[in-house]
């Protein structure tokens, strides 16, 4: 928790929050999207989290994919801006969040995928396929369609104009 939402979180307690977050939809040269286990939530999704103070939510995906999976990534677009009843979350400790998400399409572009083993406990690149088996969010039926529609739509271009959707991993 960023010391910004700490400090909120002493003003309202457990109490609804609505705040913006960004996640980044990483995908290999194969089309396939990298998805983490969410140990807080023992949730399988594309990583991200919280937007900071005066953060551009490209920083913050760049952020939060380095500090949860040790990674560098290169952002290729914006793939939507998602929100509703489908995005709140309750924690475990109580704590109520209403999240507005940011998605980008984004490829690896340094780094060894290594989960932070706090937040993120395992990590894989997984097919649509694969996708509709794992434990995920409410929301992921409405964004991971739109996601991978972006990849066939882009991703695919983009490796045709010599940018890269490489993965060692």
């Amino acid at each position: 928790m960023s010391p910004f939402l700490a400090d909120l979180r002493a003003l309202v307690g457990d109490s609804l929050l609505m705040l913006p977050a960004a996640t980044g939809c990483v995908f290999d040269g194969e089309g396939r999207l990298l998805v983490a286990f969410h140990n807080d939530v023992n949730l399988w999704a594309p990583p991200g989290g919280g937007i900071d103070p005066d953060e551009r939510p490209e920083a913050a995906v760049a952020r939060e994919l380095r500090e949860e999976l040790g990674v560098d990534i290169a952002v290729h677009g914006l793939i939507g801006a998602y929100g509703g009843p489908e995005f709140r979350t309750v924690y475990p400790n109580g704590h109520q969040v209403a999240y507005v998400l940011s998605v980008y399409g984004c490829a690896l572009a340094g780094g060894s995928i290594t989960p932070d083993g706090v937040e993120i406990t395992d990590a894989r690149f997984v097919t649509e396929q694969e996708a509709e088996t794992l434990r995920m969010p409410a929301w992921t039926p409405i964004v991971l369609p739109e996601v991978f529609a972006w990849w066939r739509a882009h991703g695919r271009s983009a490796q045709r104009d010599g940018r890269e959707f490489n993965s060692d991993q």
